[in-house]
């Protein structure tokens, strides 16, 4: 029987001991950068590990059956070492995000589904950089200021009010990323279940025209230097020229 050959140009499909190497340098990576984060992570590791083996090992000894419960204390053990890695590593990522701009966009992007989430700001300060991040789901609009909280809520009440003209009867809901001590302030790694958690109150139909009406604010402009009309300006005509 003739072997057929694969169309030209095809890409050949990744060998699977590749794809387990690579899932396992994956995994590597995200231990490391968790561990450099949270040193504590290799001791919880070695236990969510370690302490279903070790009940395992007892249990089949006791009961005689010294492969099946062993074999089950690993299986046990590498689900809680997985879990936790991922507890853990989510964690990290949210402590190096603190203090950097658009943690909050970013944190509000880890949300699963149910939401729509602008990628870019709805709203710069471009004095300081303080931004406004936009989420829309059946709980409303969410509007999430990224800077101090104190000094982001005069943005972040100038977007709501733009969003209340234009979907006057939809919750909107405003959030500043801090420590929690003030209303309205929420961790950075609690938003996204924060935001999750809030009550619905439109249905499918209206959360896709509340989509098309926000769409009518557009995004963010870059800035216009002060003193300067855009319709007024005049081009230098000799750079034109190439003089």
């Amino acid at each position: 029987m003739a072997r057929r050959e694969a169309p030209a140009g095809a890409t050949p499909a990744p060998k699977p001991k590749k794809q387990r190497w690579k899932r396992l340098r994956q995994l590597k990576q995200v231990y490391d950068m968790t561990v450099r984060a949270d040193p504590a992570t290799k001791w919880w590791m070695l236990l969510a590990v370690g302490g279903p083996v070790l009940v395992g090992v007892v249990v089949g000894l006791i009961t005689d059956h010294w492969i099946y419960f062993p074999l089950l204390g690993i299986m046990v053990g590498v689900l809680a070492g997985m879990f936790l890695l991922g507890r853990r590593a989510e964690r990290a990522a949210y402590v190096s995000l603190e203090g950097q701009k658009g943690a909050a966009g970013a944190a509000l992007s880890s949300i699963r589904r149910g939401w729509t989430v602008e990628q870019e700001p709805v709203a710069v300060d471009a004095r300081n950089q303080d931004m406004v991040f936009r989420a829309l789901g059946r709980a409303g609009v969410v509007l999430v200021g990224d800077g101090p909280p104190t000094r982001v809520r005069k943005l972040l009440e100038a977007e709501r009010r733009k969003v209340a003209r234009v979907v006057p009867n939809v919750p909107v809901h405003v959030f500043t990323v801090g420590d929690g001590g003030a209303e309205g302030e929420v961790p950075l790694r609690k938003l996204a279940s924060r935001v999750q958690r809030l009550k619905p109150s439109l249905t499918k139909q209206e959360v896709a025209a509340v989509t098309k009406r926000l769409r009518a604010l557009g995004g963010v402009r870059p800035p216009v230097p002060q003193g300067v009309d855009p319709l007024r300006a005049r081009p230098d005509r000799r750079a034109m020229r190439g003089r």
